[in-house]
């Protein structure tokens, strides 16, 4: 389920062993999973801080105490420990964090979300801006609004089109086309660079 390199237990060994607390461990957990915004929760853990329902994972000298609502997206999760010069770097690594990508089997709303949450979205999420999904017609248009930064910005349109429906018509099939129904005018403080 999770692979912990011998470096890495090695590390967390030192650590635990410096604090001298009896029954420490360490506890993972995903913070926001299932989206863009996913990220790993490491830190100490005493026997009386853990909710009783974490999986255990028993290391050489110490317990690696999973969140249990984290399994789904920590499975294949891999951590490790790069000792450098100038000290160490803790790397972990979950590639099912952000979930895992409907399948082709999924609606078209559900695939279009994804893609908008996952890719699109962080890209636009650079110049203060975000798209929603406001509805997929019958023919496969997306219908979408802008917000933030791209709210009222004079480069929506490329946008738009060479950025949000070029990344849709490839990563979605059945997506035959994307319109914007943002009321720009009412925009107020979109991105502009200096």
């Amino acid at each position: 389920m999770i692979q912990i390199s011998e470096a890495a237990q090695t590390h967390f060994r030192k650590l635990i062993e410096r604090e001298a607390i009896p029954g420490l461990g360490v506890r993972l957990s995903a913070q926001h999973p299932g989206t863009a915004r996913a990220d790993v929760r490491l830190e100490f853990a005493e026997p009386d801080e853990l909710a009783g329902d974490e999986w255990a994972i028993d290391c050489e000298g110490f317990t690696l105490w999973l969140d249990a609502p984290s399994v789904p997206f920590l499975d294949g999760a891999e951590i490790d420990y790069a000792a450098m010069a100038t000290g160490g770097q803790l790397q972990i690594r979950a590639p099912k964090i952000k979930g895992v990508a409907p399948g082709e089997a999924a609606s078209l709303v559900e695939r279009v979300r994804w893609v908008i949450e996952n890719e699109i979205n962080p890209q636009l999420a650079m110049h203060k801006g975000h798209v929603t999904l406001t509805e997929i017609t019958r023919d496969g248009i997306v219908v979408l609004n802008f917000g933030g930064g791209c709210h009222g910005c004079s480069m929506v349109d490329i946008t738009l089109k060479q950025g949000v429906e070029k990344t849709l018509l490839e990563k979605v099939p059945g997506v035959t086309g994307v319109r914007d129904v943002t009321d720009h005018a009412s925009g107020s403080a979109p991105y502009m660079s200096n």
